[in-house]
């Protein structure tokens, strides 16, 4: 395995040229909405809520930084006031998909890097201090195309990263999963697939030490691509893993490890449900055996990317969805209970969401804060966008387009895969 560092370039801009912002104060409480950006086309794909009661977010800038695009670093307030930024890059494309602020108070990205790295792309980690000033950067790779979608922090104090690699593994493209020390010297990698695509975009550390990776499988299961769910021991060995599907093309997104020990899965599904595409939620036990599904979505296509289990043991999934609401896409929020029966949903129009599961956080006021894009607001081709609701998702300067409950439920065949698992997605040029 080659890991090479190399200089990139970090930038901090005026926020008057970045952030636009729409405040709503109800009671004690507020339900806000607020854009950052520039001229170009700049994308969130992940949020995290940070320890001082901010925000912060990751995804890719075209209208800053040094290349084509770059990884975008946006700290804020409670409130969604830009605090700072900073971009990372170099001249090539970077990606930040990951987000986690780190236990010293500052942030650890990952994502993909054309400029940096052996290969055509390269898993890039990048780790800064509280104020998103870079300590270090790994990149990690080899002659192919390797693509970094999600990290964790590990119990160890090390990192944890998760994607794709067409470099190394079995198949044309497999999951790939390195593990770190706390200055990002890899310790370990485990490659999981088949002869054909393999695509990992969601992990979890697990209580026993171990993970848990879920994407999609074209090498295994029932259709073009099946959802799939992977449990790892604490140096990556495979355990068990599970493909769920129909005869369509079916991709998860999203991964919990729920309350009662078990898993939730979120993706899209062309199998099952109403519309085109619609949103999938599946509840395991924790063998990865399936306990129960639901479909939720209308006539078009619904794409959904964040899950979150949230405190009364329901779920709350957010996406892109073209079924509902004014725009010509709207982000989409849908909450259910414990047993994925939709309670509520709201649209919030003009939105593109991001195309990565993490941009969707339940709060300590019940709420709900979603990150994602919009190119209905904010001052460029497409922005960063944060959206604060209440506990029913409400946020009075969106006209509500609350539908019916649209809850379709699929029964579908479970395929216990006794291979390593994983998958691909469209890339995006």
């Amino acid at each position: 395995m080659l890991i090479w560092k190399k200089r990139f370039v970090s930038g901090a801009f005026l926020f008057v040229l970045l952030s636009f912002s729409s405040i709503i104060f109800v009671g004690a409480s507020s339900m806000w909405s607020q854009t950052y950006g520039g001229t170009a086309y700049d994308c969130a794909y992940t949020l995290v809520g940070t320890s001082d009661g901010g925000f912060a977010l990751a995804g890719e800038t075209n209208s800053f930084g040094a290349g084509e695009s770059d990884f975008w670093l946006v700290k804020t307030d409670e409130s969604g006031n830009m605090e700072w930024n900073h971009t990372y890059g170099g001249s090539g494309v970077d990606y930040a998909f990951g987000l986690v602020e780190t236990s010293d108070g500052g942030f650890a990205l990952a994502g993909l890097t054309y400029s940096f790295g052996v290969g055509d792309s390269d898993f890039w980690l990048v780790k800064t201090d509280a104020n998103g000033n870079v300590q270090w950067n790994q990149t990690y790779g080899g002659s192919g195309t390797d693509y970094a979608y999600d990290l964790v922090e590990t119990s160890d104090g090390g990192y944890a990263i998760a994607g794709e690699t067409r470099s190394f593994g079995a198949g044309e493209e497999d999951f790939w999963l390195i593990k770190t020390d706390g200055s990002g010297n890899m310790e370990w990698n485990q490659t999981y697939g088949g002869t054909r695509f393999e695509y990992g975009g969601a992990l979890v550390e697990l209580s026993d030490g171990g993970f848990a990776l879920a994407g999609g499988s074209d090498s295994f299961g029932d259709g073009s691509y099946d959802f799939c769910l992977i449990k790892t021991d604490e140096f990556g060995a495979l355990q068990w893993n599970k493909t769920y599907g129909g005869s369509g093309y079916d991709v998860d997104s999203s991964l919990v490890q729920t309350s009662d020990g078990g898993f939730a899965l979120s993706g899209l599904t062309f199998s099952f449900g109403a519309g085109d595409a619609d949103y999938w939620l599946i509840k395991t036990d924790s063998d990865g055996n399936m306990q129960w599904n639901h479909t939720y979505g209308g006539a078009g296509t619904d794409y959904n990317d964040g899950l979150v289990e949230t405190a009364d043991g329901g779920f709350a999934l957010a996406g892109m969805q073209f079924s509902f609401g004014v725009g010509e896409s709207n982000l989409w929020l849908v909450k259910t209970d414990a047993s994925g029966n939709m309670q509520w949903n709201q649209t919030y129009a003009g939105a593109g969401f991001s195309y990565n599961g993490g941009g969707l956080l339940e709060l300590s006021d019940g709420g709900f804060a979603l990150a994602g894009e919009t190119r209905s607001l904010g001052a460029g081709d497409a922005d960063f966008w944060l959206i604060k609701t209440d506990e029913n998702g409400v946020i009075p300067e969106f006209p509500s387009w609350t539908i019916l409950p649209l809850l379709f439920t699929a029964t579908l065949l479970v395929i216990l895969c006794k291979k390593r698992l994983n998958k691909n997605m469209p890339k995006k040029s």
